[in-house]
């Protein structure tokens, strides 16, 4: 992928019980996340919260009761887009971010969640490369670069890394998003966050994670 311009997507599935869809060998890598209902993706089975790294030819199956999906991307810009049609079901663009690339000699496609508690927040931090999030439960406000966002569920944001955040999760409920970050490989297994004032590192930390993907990819 070095020289070629690359970006991060962020697609829902929506598919009807038993439709499938190819997959083709593209050179995108992709992480089928599941929102609601069961898929089959070759020879795993994905339920509820639940997710899996793929690149290359596949076949994408929904269960006999349908499911909801969140497809993420990390794609050649060129690269056309796969998606289902009705009566199959339908897919819609959620978010499309141009990448500064390459993020590193060497990379990983990650996905996790990030929970909070009620009230919780993460101090104002960084990143070691840029990601997509989608919050799934709850609510969140985003600080970042003067501007301040507030996202509902299926809400979907972009960080690109260096430019510092400040989270402030919804006070009455808990709140979780899910987040597709591009890392440099030595990461893998190691938190990518650092926090921006030194008075907050030692801090006690609000939110917790829970992770499904950590893969080194070519690059």
């Amino acid at each position: 992928m070095t020289g070629i311009e690359m970006e991060l997507r962020l697609l829902e599935d929506v598919i009807s019980g038993g439709a499938s869809v190819d997959l083709p060998d593209d050179g995108i890598h992709r992480i089928f996340y599941v929102v609601h209902g069961r898929v089959s993706i070759g020879s795993s089975v994905l339920r509820d919260d639940q997710a899996l790294h793929v690149s290359g030819p596949s076949r994408l199956v929904a269960a006999p009761s349908g499911a909801t999906v969140w497809r993420f991307e990390l794609a050649p810009a060129a690269a056309p887009l796969v998606s289902f049609s009705q009566p199959s079901g339908s897919t819609t663009g959620k978010l499309t971010q141009r990448l500064k690339w390459p993020v590193a000699d060497q990379i990983l496609i990650r996905n996790d969640s990030v929970a909070f508690p009620p009230g919780g927040c993460a101090f104002l931090h960084t990143h070691q490369g840029p990601g997509i999030r989608c919050l799934i439960e709850g609510g969140i406000r985003i600080d970042t670069m003067g501007h301040s966002t507030s996202y509902g569920p299926g809400g979907a944001w972009f960080e690109g890394g260096p430019d510092p955040v400040f989270a402030q999760a919804a006070i009455d409920r808990p709140s979780r998003f899910i987040r597709v970050m591009v890392l440099p490989a030595r990461l893998k297994g190691q938190s990518s966050i650092a926090y921006v004032n030194a008075e907050d590192r030692e801090k006690p930390k609000s939110q917790s994670y829970k992770g499904y993907v950590d893969q080194p990819i070519g690059s």
